[in-house]
């Protein structure tokens, strides 16, 4: 008995084995810790460079400003129609890539009328119709 200590500890670190253990556990995280956190300043501190080298933000003066004319507007105009031949085109036979054709109408008050014409107030409840739809399409759908 006389190479041990009593209660079975042992001779190095005098504490008992599950102590030891977990102290080591303890050790690795405070270890783990401290590298996240030389990362994460080291991440800090490359942000600052790189933000140290960009240039500043732009002034008010070199904002763009509003025109002299003030806003710009959107314009509507009216396009005359292109004749397509009765078989319709195929996409490598439009021009233009489908962008090209029209041309501005010399006339177009009457061509606005007369699209607007065709628009009916239908009376009554009824659900959404389908632009193009026949007359009377969809209605007592739901019923």
């Amino acid at each position: 008995m006389s190479g041990q200590t009593g209660g079975g500890f042992s001779s190095k670190s005098r504490l008992p084995p599950s102590v030891d253990s977990t102290l080591s556990d303890i050790a690795w995280f405070v270890v783990v810790g401290f590298a996240i956190v030389g990362f994460l300043l080291a991440g800090f501190r490359l942000g600052q460079k790189v933000r140290d080298e960009e240039p500043p933000p732009p002034t008010r003066e070199s904002q763009p400003h509003l025109p002299e004319t003030g806003a710009v507007h959107e314009v509507r105009e009216e396009r005359d129609p292109v004749e397509l031949p009765p078989g319709g085109l195929r996409p490598h036979e439009m021009q233009g890539y489908g962008n090209s054709g029209s041309t501005t109408s010399a006339h177009p008050e009457e061509i606005r009328k007369e699209r607007e014409s065709g628009c009916q107030h239908l009376s009554g409840p009824h659900p959404h119709v389908q632009p193009g739809a026949p007359p009377g399409h969809g209605r007592r759908a739901h019923a």
